[in-house]
């Protein structure tokens, strides 16, 4: 199955490609030089990369090794969600806005934000990756 980018943008609280350049630009330009910045957001992107490999593989697993993985996938997600939490806070003690954490949502609000925080995991993953040629 091919799913094309106009079908994700149909999905509850999807991000467009140009909203995560907005809020990735946001977010390093707050992060800076600021090496306790850097380090959270360094810490950020090593679980943002396990993450995205759930969500790379997951079309490609059977029944079978989606079941096995899910409690791993789950818990990994949730690690990157509270990275992002983490940034944001140390950024906000900084004196920074943070807005862009705002704009991706709250789980508590609603579960699709939670969704919308892995897409962003995984936008970030592949910007760092293309980035590293």
């Amino acid at each position: 199955m091919i799913d094309l980018y106009s079908d994700y943008l149909s999905e509850p609280k999807s991000i467009s490609l140009e909203e995560m350049v907005r809020l990735h630009t946001e977010m390093t330009g707050e992060i800076g030089t600021d090496p306790d910045a850097l380090e959270l957001y360094g810490d950020l992107m090593e679980t943002a990369v396990q993450y995205a490999s759930f969500r790379a593989n997951w079309h490609l697993w059977d029944r079978t090794i989606k079941a096995e993985k899910d409690a791993s996938r789950t818990s990994c997600h949730s690690a990157v969600i509270i990275r992002f939490n983490q940034l944001a806070h140390f950024l906000k003690m900084q004196g920074r806005n943070a807005a862009w954490r705002d704009a991706l949502g709250y789980e508590e609000n609603d579960p699709y934000f939670r969704k919308r925080i892995g897409d962003f995991a995984c936008y970030i993953v592949f910007i760092n990756s293309i980035n590293a040629r």
